[in-house]
């Protein structure tokens, strides 16, 4: 079999160098470089010809990140790679995913065709804001799931009287998987936003009264919204409100939201690093999950064993 190599972009090293060691190999050598006016330079230290390669890189903001990891992309078929399958544990712009109103851009499909472009082979992301950008790619990917990570702690957690929330009505059906594996009943919070960031009002739809309930949603930003449901919730009687989200954004008042909220705790991953700590807040790494994910890919077998159904 061809020989693994994995390379890492600078913003997600942290969690790159966790991936690198789970599957039992060094990061290989890239070197990323600015030019004084801001331009992105990247260069290979070692040879990667003939080679499965494995760029693992977030596009979350500023957009060099992105810029980084096509680069990345380019450099490494232009240095005849056999293979090469983007990790992306975060795929940036995944909320701008169809045409919600007149003269805006699909942001998702945009970056799916530019990866597509710089000539990647492979992609391999975790829990896309919306199922449906699976299809926006015209190459394979692999789109793993957080519930791997999540599903064990909250088991271990041992709730009494446990319930799963979706935060709105958009993410029911990634509640309703959780409710169903657990076999436990679901509400809805019915969320109407004024803007952007900005939630007006909240309805729970369903009973919660003396239950333990448990937060379900992909990603939070800016906190506003499981802060205020978090309090509705907790107003209507429930027990306890805990929130799990895989990618903790955490932008503008993000952790003043979380500290102000009536969750017991956030528990999210390591698909973006953290700009500060929280006693609230509880990381679980999503290092291993890449790492087999990789390890199967590389050997062509299926991933089916990383979901939990």
């Amino acid at each position: 079999m061809s020989k693994v190599k994995l390379f890492s972009g600078n913003c997600t090293r942290y969690l790159s160098e966790k991936i690198a060691e789970s599957y039992g190999k060094e990061l290989g050598v890239v070197e990323i470089e600015r030019f004084s006016d801001g331009e992105t330079s990247v260069f290979y230290k070692e040879s990667v010809r003939g080679c499965d390669v494995f760029l693992i890189n977030s596009t979350f903001a500023p957009a060099e990140n992105l810029m980084e990891l096509l680069l990345m992309i380019d450099a490494a078929k232009r240095a005849s790679a056999k293979y090469v399958t983007v990790v992306v544990p975060y795929f940036g712009y995944a909320r701008q995913d169809r045409k919600d109103k007149p003269r805006v851009a699909i942001a998702a499909k945009l970056v799916a065709n530019l990866i597509s472009a710089a000539g990647a082979d492979r992609i391999m992301t975790c829990d896309l804001h919306a199922g449906q950008i699976q299809g926006f790619f015209d190459i394979p990917l692999d789109h793993l799931d957080g519930s791997y990570i999540f599903v064990p702690y909250i088991k271990s957690l041992e709730l009494d009287d446990m319930i799963i929330a979706s935060p709105d009505v958009g993410g029911t059906k990634r509640a309703r998987s959780f409710a169903k594996y657990f076999g436990v009943d679901m509400v809805i919070c019915d969320k109407h936003r004024e803007r952007a960031n900005k939630v007006a009002s909240i309805q729970v739809i369903g009973e919660v009264e003396g239950k333990d309930v448990i937060l379900v949603d992909d990603l939070i930003d800016t906190g506003g919204t499981l802060s205020k449901a978090s309090k509705i919730i907790k107003e209507k009687g429930a027990r306890s409100v805990r929130a799990i989200c895989t990618h903790p954004v955490l932008s503008g008042n993000a952790y003043e939201n979380i500290e102000n909220s009536a969750l017991e705790e956030l528990i999210i991953t390591d698909t973006l690093p953290l700009k500060q700590k929280s006693d609230r807040i509880k990381v679980l790494s999503v290092a291993n999950l890449f790492a087999e994910g990789i390890r199967k890919t590389h050997k062509n077998e299926s991933i089916s064993s990383l979901f939990i159904r």
